[in-house]
């Protein structure tokens, strides 16, 4: 023995199993618990990380690390070993939720850039509909009204915009447009059609992400299916972070046009 304190990553496969059959069995085992937190902490500073990107300077990265550490003890304190499924995949979820409850609670995101938003993305979504595909920057800017430079700027803000309040409405212009919280399926609801609604959801996505610009495909596929961060793709693509953030901000809202109304031609 020699005394020296492992790093939590350290922990073998064996170890780590060990300590959830002591904390499972006897939940007042502290030193279990601790253990458990420590060698998956690692979870908690990955997802705050690509939560934080694009967010504005007073929010305090550290803070999201905080915000994320409650939501890894509240998913150990659930996970269910008999499940089947890794507890990284659950975690993220909820370490991510946590983090976005609270930011939620901070209400940072000023009124005029969801009005500047929600202007964009109906713009995008005319322009798509009219030319049959992504409209590019100067044909966006065209549309708003503003500059190409003033776009990516708002572009920037508005990727700051991934959290949305249960009460916003899907199509603002819209009479009857329902709301995000109508829209959310209730966990406890028999749902016999799901998985059929789940693959459509799935073609159209798909279908959605090979009819975006070349450079916009490439930041959704490296960003979604690869899990490289905006710093690491702006190293592939040769360009800023920043600019792939307004990049990703611009290939998102085509995507939610696509889904909400999947209708472009071939």
């Amino acid at each position: 023995m020699t005394g020296r304190t492992r790093a939590p990553d350290e922990r073998g496969p064996e170890e780590v199993q060990d300590l959830w059959r002591r904390f499972k069995a006897k939940k007042s085992d502290p030193e279990a618990r601790e253990g458990l937190i420590l060698h998956y902490s690692p979870l908690v500073k990955f997802v705050a990380g690509r939560v934080g990107v694009g967010l504005p300077r007073n929010v305090d990265h550290g803070d999201l690390a905080s915000y994320g550490t409650f939501g890894l003890i509240d998913a150990i304190d659930k996970f269910d070993l008999d499940r089947g499924i890794k507890f990284e995949t659950y975690a993220v979820n909820r370490i991510r939720g946590a983090i976005l409850d609270e930011l939620r609670g901070l209400d940072w995101v000023p009124r005029s850039v969801r009005a500047r938003a929600r202007e964009i993305q109906r713009s995008l979504g005319e322009l798509e509909h009219k030319l049959e595909r992504t409209p590019t920057d100067a044909e966006l800017a065209a549309q708003v009204g503003v500059s190409v430079e003033e776009l990516q700027d708002s572009l920037a803000e508005i990727s700051t915009l991934g959290l949305v309040a249960l009460d916003e409405l899907l199509s603002p212009d819209a009479r009857d447009s329902a709301s995000v919280g109508e829209m959310l399926a209730d966990p406890k609801a028999l749902d016999p059609s799901g998985n059929f609604e789940k693959d459509e959801t799935r073609y159209f996505l798909a279908d959605a992400v090979t009819r975006l610009a070349e450079r916009e495909r490439l930041v959704v596929t490296l960003y979604y299916y690869e899990g490289l961060t905006l710093a690491e793709i702006g190293g592939v693509l040769g360009v800023t972070e920043s600019r792939v953030c307004q990049i990703h901000t611009k290939a998102v809202m085509s995507l939610r046009n696509r889904m909400i109304e999947p209708t472009f031609k071939d």
